[in-house]
């Protein structure tokens, strides 16, 4: 009956240490609802924004509300800083194409930055950056890596094929 006794003691007692050893490696979970909660609160965010400035041609959605002020769009050959210049950059796209149809092909994110892939279709029917309409239909598809700040977009870098851009709308040199 004593070793009985002590068998359940010493079983009581590993018990003990196990259910506290998953309770130390569980308390770091506390704290992933919030972190899960804020990057899904600032992808909720991104993914209205741009759906609103792009399928829906809101450029009053560049403001302070969801970006920075000093927000930095990384483009060749020079960045875009700032809100306004942000906004008459986006403003070629709105202007340059109709039909337009910016879909989120997949979004997710981690801390404070987002990935999104993302398509892009329209037909070039206006200015596009000072190239005439060709009227052409376009169809584009890129990711970009964002840097929230605050729950505002504060940093954007697109990774697109430009020459596919450039081709579809049928601006590069033929061979004859």
């Amino acid at each position: 009956m004593r070793q009985m006794k002590k068998g359940s003691t010493i079983i009581a007692t590993v018990c003990c240490i196990i259910a506290l050893q998953f309770a130390s490696c569980n308390s770091p979970v506390k704290t992933e609802p919030v972190a899960k909660d804020s990057v899904a609160a600032n992808i909720k965010m991104y993914t209205h924004t741009w759906d609103e400035i792009m399928n829906h041609g809101k450029l009053d959605m560049f403001n302070d509300s969801n970006f920075t002020k000093d927000v930095t769009f990384h483009m060749k050959p020079a960045d875009v800083v700032g809100i306004d210049s942000a906004r008459a950059f986006y403003s070629n796209f709105l202007t340059g194409f109709s039909n337009i149809h910016f879909i989120f092909t997949d979004v997710f994110g981690q801390g404070n930055k987002i990935v999104k892939h993302w398509k892009f279709k329209g037909k070039h029917t206006g200015k596009f950056f000072g190239i005439p309409p060709t009227r052409k239909d376009v169809d584009l598809d890129g990711a970009t890596i964002v840097l929230m700040r605050n729950g505002k977009i504060a940093e954007e870098q697109d990774f697109y094929d430009n020459l596919d851009l450039m081709a579809q709308l049928g601006q590069l040199p033929t061979d004859k």
